[in-house]
């Protein structure tokens, strides 16, 4: 006897044959299927960046094997493909080490509990108000048995966690203060403390999820559909746009023109080209303190107060504490010098010792960051940009007080202009404050995949001075 199909499953049935025979739209499916009652979300934004065209996005997998392939491996072992992810895949050489890298810290052996993991990722998130990230961890948290209590604050969290808090506000807005007392005060909290094999864990975890936090705002990553602020409910406006250009992504933001499109300055262009060609020589002085003193002078974007939810600050303590220049209202720091502690004779060894392969993960990591070029900029080829990837880097780690010796820090004025530098100090220092303008207003002739690999420079050069700070404080209290 053959059993009656429910009305239910006959709409259901109907529903699919028309859409089969009709070529009906997946935004008229869905509207269908709201007719049963199921409530169907809608994606809030344009793709896995607010700054970057979807379409540009999207086809790097498609045209680039390699990066399909890293998509793939990364779906698997995660069971999901991030918007990060997404975004970094213009270099899928990086995205490659990025993601081993995370990968290990996350849910290789390590001595630091799973749940511990992510809830370090949550703090260190939203520090700098990355709800993004936040949310990401607040998911991996609980898949892996982490406490939902802890997610009311930090103050319900245990005591061990709770005293990484100095750390983690101190190494995100002025690692220049840490000192080997912070260190001792967590190896020698009594039946509280930490071992230092699981200090090096959270500090590394710490570097990671403030730099990424960096990168996350710099690209403009979008959250998840899944994710709180990544759909809604509501049905999309009809005016000016017909329903199906809807579904299929094509609003009118996919197509306006370039509000500075016809105002692109080649000036600088050309300047940096003829810097690199070795027509231009400047006069080799020790210009470290100048740069530094002018970087101080660069303000973030909007240079005003972010005022961070309930959401994200109960899992951090003292939300008023930020970046500060180190060298402001007359204190004085010593100078950072590399040729005294470097990472890769002392921070390097320190790590690999007390957490084994991480310190080789990191290294590959930043050298892939640092090294990757495609001698290219913009639309000229063959062109030698380690000048200016050096450049960056060693801006960044003046702004944090860092010093090489052997670097003219002249360059840096020759080859940074000013609203590239108002860029570099937001997104390393405030990145809560970074916005699609500012994105959009440094070298405009360039490529989406260029600005990407800059902001890869700018996140990896941080978690680097984040690290020599922290590294170099262990090792003056372990001596």
């Amino acid at each position: 006897m053959r059993h009656a199909v429910a009305p239910a499953e006959n709409v259901e049935n109907n529903s699919f044959a028309v859409t089969s025979l009709l070529k009906i739209c997946s935004h008229c499916e869905r509207r269908s299927k709201k007719d049963l009652g199921v409530r169907i979300p809608r994606p809030l934004g344009n793709g896995p960046s607010r700054f970057i065209p979807e379409k540009e996005i999207l086809q790097v997998s498609k045209v680039d094997t390699r990066t399909q392939s890293i998509f793939e491996d990364a779906f698997a072992a995660l069971g999901r493909l991030d918007n990060i992810s997404l975004v970094m895949g213009f270099h899928p050489q990086y995205l490659e080490s990025f993601l081993r890298t995370q990968h290990y810290l996350l849910q290789m052996d390590g001595p630091l509990s799973l749940h511990y993991r992510h809830y370090i990722g949550i703090m260190a998130a939203a520090r700098h108000q990355c709800s993004y990230l936040v949310n990401l961890h607040v998911n991996d948290f609980l898949q892996v048995g982490g406490d939902p209590k802890w997610l009311n604050g930090l103050d319900e969290a245990p005591q061990k966690l709770q005293q990484l808090g100095e750390l983690n506000k101190i190494l995100a807005h002025r690692p220049w203060l840490l000192t080997k007392e912070h260190i001792e005060h967590l190896l020698k909290a009594e039946e509280h403390s930490w071992s230092l094999a699981e200090l090096i864990h959270a500090v590394v975890l710490l570097t990671h999820y403030h730099s990424l936090a960096s990168f996350t705002f710099g690209c403009g990553i979008s959250p998840e559909i899944h994710c709180d602020g990544g759909h809604t409910f509501r049905p999309p406006s009809l005016s000016q746009y017909c329903v199906c250009d809807i579904a299929n992504g094509n609003s009118h933001a996919n197509h306006h023109d370039d509000l500075f499109g016809n105002q692109i300055n080649a000036s600088s262009m050309l300047f940096l080209l003829f810097f690199f060609s070795g027509s231009f020589q400047e006069e080799m002085t020790t210009r470290f303190e100048r740069e530094k003193t002018e970087s101080m002078l660069v303000v973030t974007a909007e240079d005003e107060e972010c005022v961070p939810s309930r959401d994200i600050s109960r899992h951090f303590e003292d939300p008023s504490y930020g970046y500060k220049d180190f060298s402001r209202r007359g204190e004085h720091v010593p100078t950072f010098r590399v040729q005294d502690y470097s990472w890769e004779d002392h921070g390097f060894s320190l790590v690999n010792r007390l957490y084994p392969d991480v310190g080789q993960m990191l290294d590959e990591k930043f050298q892939m960051a640092y090294n990757l070029t495609y001698n290219t900029m913009a639309t000229h080829k063959d062109v030698d940009t380690s000048m200016l990837r050096r450049a960056i880097w060693n801006y960044i780690h003046c702004m944090f007080g860092i010093r090489y010796d052997d670097y003219d820090y002249g360059e840096i004025n020759q080859l940074l202009d000013r609203s590239f530098k108002i860029y570099i100090k937001t997104m390393v220092c405030s990145p809560e404050k970074t916005t699609k303008r500012m994105y959009e207003s440094f070298w405009r002739q360039f490529q989406h995949s260029e600005k990407v690999h800059v902001n890869l420079l700018l996140m990896e050069a941080r978690m680097q001075a984040e690290l020599l700070y922290a590294l170099r404080a262990i090792t003056r209290y372990m001596t």
